[in-house]
């Protein structure tokens, strides 16, 4: 069934606020079998929503409508649906209940304005809000579905996920849809779909592969449509594997969990602890660490080493390395390292220094080159990167690098 998103709302349009709303609802239809085919977001203006709605139906199963159910004078979503299905409105009782029990809750009397919102299209199917003031509203043009939600956030995402997707699984059988998501890292997109073209080229009709980048990491998406839920399931994790025989040294993980949730699973289940010591990324790598619930368990401490005072002086990094190779280098980001380590007395460290611009590259060491180490009490890991000359971009690649080189180096102790 072909199912569109519309999102309503100025904010949007003017760069005020992101559309989070579209991405939760594409989320949230995909993964229960409904395929989204088009979003799109309008601003505060009822002849454009009429005409959107105009050339949706039946077009699309399914059309989800977020925003302009509020209150106020500028929630015009309402006066929209009056044009488009030439509807009257009623007063209805359960909502006007609900509206004047949340107004209630919070010490709040009845307005004209929040009793008008109890006035719902008659013969249209009524989803109570549980978080707000403005219902659900389920009506049909034509062979098309219409689903109309607040644009709060929190108030739609609820309705969603309690109400409508419910209503909608109880009254339509989908195809199963599932999802594979497998980590990469290490290998540019055009690099890596080259080596997976043939192995592409043979997934079955049903299969689709995207690419999903970010800086320092790629992510494919193996995704399919199938009745047999189970075979569906079987066929994709066939594929997994000869996805893992085609790119072993590139490909980290196979499911959603970051690089850091998966270096905080590895500690955890040892025992084991982490510091970082970092000069460009600037402490990014220790933040990523700690963003995982629990890291206090296994991460002990970061510096961040900026300048060569502070690499001298908190690292142990000797002014004999510093002039002879520079900051940039291998034997500094290793002394890093292992400093560091000493410093918090863990099991693991990594280190990074690099020049992340647009300024200070030169020849012989120009902006984007990254020395990263990562180091148990055994070995040291090094590898120096060129990455590129953007300043955010090169601190994200070295971050997520600097991240599976930990990874990869825990993993050597089994």
């Amino acid at each position: 069934m072909k199912t569109e998103i519309i999102t309503i709302g100025d904010e949007m349009l003017i760069g005020q606020i992101a559309d989070t709303n579209a991405r939760f609802m594409a989320s949230e239809l995909s993964a229960n079998g409904f395929e989204v085919n088009r979003i799109t977001s309008l601003g505060d203006k009822e002849s454009d929503i009429v005409g959107c709605l105009e050339e949706t139906a039946g077009r699309s199963s399914f059309v989800f409508v977020t925003g302009g159910l509020g209150p106020t004078e500028d929630d015009i979503t309402r006066q929209a649906i009056t044009r488009f299905f030439e509807c009257s409105w009623e007063e209805n009782h359960d909502v006007l209940e609900r509206i004047r029990d949340y107004l209630l809750e919070r010490g709040y009397d009845l307005t004209r304005l929040n009793r008008d919102q109890a006035k719902t299209p008659v013969g249209s199917k009524i989803f109570i809000n549980p978080t707000g003031t403005a219902p659900g509203i389920w009506m049909k043009k034509k062979s098309t579905h219409y689903v109309f939600m607040p644009g709060v956030p929190f108030e739609m995402r609820r309705l969603m996920r309690e109400s409508i997707v419910p209503e909608l699984k109880h009254t339509f059988i989908q195809k199963s849809y599932q999802h594979k998501n497998i980590v990469t890292q290490g290998l540019p997109e055009a690099y890596l779909a080259e080596k997976l073209k043939d192995w592409q080229g043979k997934l079955p009709e049903n299969l689709s592969l995207a690419y999903l980048p970010t800086p320092g990491i790629i992510k494919l998406r193996l995704s399919g449509r199938d009745d047999d839920a189970e075979l569906l399931e079987k066929i994709l994790n066939e594929k997994i594997e000869e996805l893992k025989n085609i790119i072993p040294d590139y490909l980290v993980h196979v499911g959603d969990e970051s690089l850091e949730e998966l270096i905080g699973e590895l500690l955890v289940s040892r025992g084991e602890t982490v510091a970082t010591a970092e000069s460009c990324t600037g402490g990014s790598i220790a933040s990523r660490i700690v963003s995982v619930s629990g890291s206090s368990g296994y991460f002990t401490g970061s510096v961040v080493a900026y300048s060569n005072a502070v690499k001298m002086q908190m690292l142990g990094v000797s002014q004999k390395t510093l002039d002879h190779y520079g900051a940039v280098s291998q034997g500094v980001v290793e002394e890093m390292v292992s400093g560091v380590m000493n410093l918090y007395n863990t099991d693991y460290a990594v280190s990074v220094s690099g020049i992340a611009g647009p300024t200070g590259g030169t020849k012989e060491k120009p902006v984007g080159l990254t020395w990263i180490a990562a180091a148990n009490r055994k070995e040291i890991m090094t590898r120096n990167f060129l990455f590129g000359s953007n300043r955010a971009v090169n601190i994200e690649k070295a971050t997520n690098t600097a991240l599976n080189m930990l990874r990869q180096m825990i993993l050597k102790a089994d």
